[in-house]
């Protein structure tokens, strides 16, 4: 258990705005990792194993890509507790992201609101970054696996993702345990419609060919997972399971946040533009996790993302078809005391 409870830590931060909790937090784990300071929020990993997508999973509980997008942070995370850790989303080079401020809490629905739009320091940064991290040099019979998510540069035109797409794959290939294919951030003008049919097919199409020039080169087969969104309905699901399986890719991860307000009307910061998590999209993230499984059957791997508070939010998500799960905003919530919850409840379950 971590030395320093979170509770303790958790009034500072929420004190003050959000993302300078966010960039205080992530320059704490830089700076700790890997140091006798790590014990101050270090815990115990569950030991659950799973193999998916011919991966060995430690454990079910892996933490989101967005937290940590500079990969600057991994050995720290890990630290935690995760079975595994998905870094990113990194563009083929540098950007800003959305202009400030642009996360905003809604501690009343356990939620947060973010425009970010990808703000990263570029593909070149990002695997120096991924290239140092401690945890990934150990030998370990059961070692954290590590996913690494890949998007496009806000200034590409959509017509062009695709090549954004693939500057990055071939940039992680060889240092990633498994890539995800982010298409449904909604802070990246027009790039949801990179999940309508035939922009889909175009692209996994070309990821299916390049992955293959790569596997031979590298002499390894990397699985490639598609984050796709919350705010579709069954019949956009259903097609998406089908070009999924055309094109063999190897998981789905579901959800990222939605759109919808629904659920926090009413409440400060609801307005804002952007997309939102945590409790809220709970809901329709298991919506969707159960319509990919009747679509795609057993055996798909499915990662459970959106809304995960507790044991029984993890929970509630393997019933509803997910192998695995991530969290995010639970992490900013309840703190790493969650991992270890919500890996515990997952191997009770069972």
């Amino acid at each position: 258990m971590p030395l320093l409870p979170y509770s303790l830590a958790r009034p500072f931060l929420f004190g003050l705005d959000a993302e300078t909790a966010h960039e205080l937090t992530m320059a704490s784990l830089a700076r700790t990792q890997g140091t006798p300071l790590s014990l101050a929020y270090c815990g115990g990993r569950v030991d659950d194993p799973v193999e998916l997508a011919g991966l060995k999973f430690p454990n079910r509980v892996g933490l989101a890509a967005g937290l940590d997008k500079n990969a600057r942070c991994i050995d720290g995370l890990a630290a935690m507790g995760f079975g595994f850790i998905e870094v990113g989303t990194v563009t083929p080079l540098a950007q800003p992201g959305n202009p400030k401020p642009r996360m905003f809490r809604l501690p009343e629905a356990n939620a947060l609101i973010n425009r970010l739009g990808f703000n990263n320091e570029g593909l070149q940064t990002f695997l120096a970054n991924v290239k140092r991290s401690g945890i990934r040099k150990q030998n370990s019979a059961n070692p954290l696996v590590l996913g690494l998510n890949i998007g496009k540069n806000a200034a590409t035109p959509i017509e062009n993702a695709v090549d954004d797409y693939l500057a990055c794959l071939d940039g992680v290939y060889q240092h990633a345990d498994y890539v995800t294919v982010n298409i449904s951030s909604p802070n990246t003008q027009n790039l949801r419609t990179l999940q309508s049919d035939e922009a889909l097919d175009g692209l996994l199409g070309s990821i299916a060919k390049r992955r293959q020039t790569l596997a031979k080169q590298h002499g390894k087969q990397v699985p490639v997972f598609v984050k796709i969104a919350p705010d579709l309905n069954e019949e956009q699901v259903s097609l998406i399971a089908a070009s999924l399986k055309r094109h063999a890719m190897d998981g789905v991860v579901a959800t990222n946040t939605t759109l919808n307000r629904d659920a926090v009307k009413g409440l400060r910061h609801a307005g804002e533009v952007g997309g939102l998590s945590g409790t809220p999209v709970l809901e329709a993230s298991n919506r969707v996790i159960s319509q990919l499984r009747a679509a795609l059957g057993k055996g798909f791997p499915i990662i459970g993302v959106g809304g995960v508070m507790s044991g029984a939010d993890a929970v509630s998500k393997i019933r509803a078809g997910a192998d695995v799960v991530q969290i995010y905003t639970g992490l900013i919530y309840k703190g790493p005391a969650l991992v270890t919850e919500a890996a515990l409840a997952i191997k009770k379950s069972r």
